[in-house]
Formats: structure tokens, C-alpha cells, sequence
């Protein structure tokens, strides 16, 4: 029995669980936060498609069955964690449930992903790990700017900008090295470069600027390479 076309697949299950204990922490509002259950999702999310590119065991199964994981892991998880979120900033009723928006079209947007064969050196939409990674990061944040966060209608209209941002066409850079030249990486190497000072100023509040630093990243690459043309 050939054992290494099982380890994609496998590592695939470990971001499915931690997707569910981060749920079940979310729910029971335990000490640990659901952006650590995130974090190690993310991860996970990482090395099952490095392997399957190492090992070579690429198939249809398994990028179902990640695509299956990501759901729970970047899309139910981050919209429990914004509901939590709109209900303890907000006396409406009807108004945190508006956070399964982000459930709803993180599904849409690894349905795209599934069938656009284009999305190969770059995504076409913000990915759905790094949507997670904002939103998970917010309930981290403190003093002044967790206060003005933590608004029910301002975290409604991020919700909701996000995941258009998710099924917009706008092209996002993905972390993939055909080479380390400058000319060919100019973004990667910028965001990855910015990203390490953010951290070691603003260490875990660092996290919502990384990835906002990552969209205006992608937006000014995508900016350069239409005047190239």
C-alpha cells in the first residue's frame, strides 16, 4: 500500500479539526481564542497542497476534501466568531446572524476556485484563510481601537466587505516562488518583508494590518501589472 498518497488527505483532516475544536471553543467561550485553532488551520491548509506538490499525489479527492475543510475551518469558524462579536456590540436581534454572510459566500468562493482553472499563480478574490485571519484576529485586539471595532454596524460593513472581497475579480498574489528574482516577486517580497516589522512592533494586533497590508499588496501589484500592458 502506497502510504504517502495518504498524507495530503490526511493533513487535510487535521485543518477539518481544528476548524471544529475552534468551533466548539468559540461556543463555549473557553480562554482560547479561535484565531489559535486558525492559525494551526492555516498551516495545515499550507503543507496538504505542499505535500501533494512534493509527493506528487495530486487528485480529484483530495482537493474536494479540502475544499469540504475549508468550509468548516474558514467558513463557519469565522462567522461564529463575528456573530459572537455583533452580539455582544449590538441590541438588535435579527443583526448578528447578518455574519453568516461570510459562510455563505466563503463556500462561493472555494466553489470558483474548484472550477476556475486561471487561479493557478495568483487568486482571483481574497482567499479564504486570510479572510479568516482578519476576522479571527479582531476579538484579539484591545484598548481604543478594539472600542471603535467593536460597533455593530461597523463590523456588519466588514462583514459584508469582505466577503464581496472574497468573490470579487480583483487578482490577489499567492505565495508561490517560480524563481526568488526581485522583477518576479516584488510583492511577495514587500508584504513578507512589511509583514515581519508590523509583527515585531504590534506583535498579535499586527494580524488585521497584515492582511489589510495584503490587499493594498495585491492592489498595487495588480495596479503595475496593468500599466505593463
Amino acid at each position: 500500500m502506497n502510504i504517502k498518497k495518504y498524507i495530503p488527505n490526511f493533513l487535510t483532516c487535521c485543518n477539518l479539526i481544528c476548524g471544529c475544536l475552534g468551533i466548539v471553543y468559540c461556543l463555549e467561550e473557553r480562554s482560547i481564542p479561535a484565531a489559535y485553532f486558525v492559525w494551526v488551520a492555516a498551516l495545515f491548509d499550507f503543507l496538504d497542497g505542499f505535500a501533494a506538490r512534493l509527493l506528487k499525489v495530486h487528485s480529484v479527492i483530495g482537493k474536494e476534501l479540502d475544499s469540504l475543510a475549508d468550509v468548516v475551518s474558514f467558513g463557519v469558524l469565522p462567522s461564529l466568531v463575528m456573530y459572537k462579536l455583533i452580539a455582544s456590540s449590538s441590541s438588535i436581534p435579527w443583526l448578528p446572524y447578518t455574519a453568516f454572510i461570510i459562510a455563505a459566500f466563503s463556500a462561493l468562493r472555494l466553489a470558483i476556485f474548484n472550477v476556475d482553472e486561471t487561479q493557478r499563480d495568483s487568486f482571483k478574490g481574497l482567499n479564504t484563510p486570510a479572510n479568516t485571519l482578519f476576522i479571527t484576529s479582531l476579538p484579539l485586539l484591545s484598548g481604543s481601537v478594539a472600542a471603535w471595532l467593536h460597533q455593530g454596524w461597523l463590523l456588519v460593513l466588514i462583514t459584508i466587505v469582505f466577503s464581496l472581497l472574497m468573490v470579487s475579480p480583483i487578482q490577489f498574489f499567492a505565495f508561490k516562488f517560480k524563481n526568488f528574482s526581485w522583477a518576479d516577486n516584488r510583492s511577495r517580497f514587500s508584504f513578507i518583508g512589511l509583514s515581519a516589522v508590523l509583527l515585531i512592533i504590534f506583535q498579535v494586533a499586527a494580524i488585521p494590518l497584515i492582511i489589510l497590508l495584503y490587499i493594498l499588496t495585491s492592489l498595487i501589484g495588480g495596479g503595475l501589472k496593468m500599466e505593463k500592458k
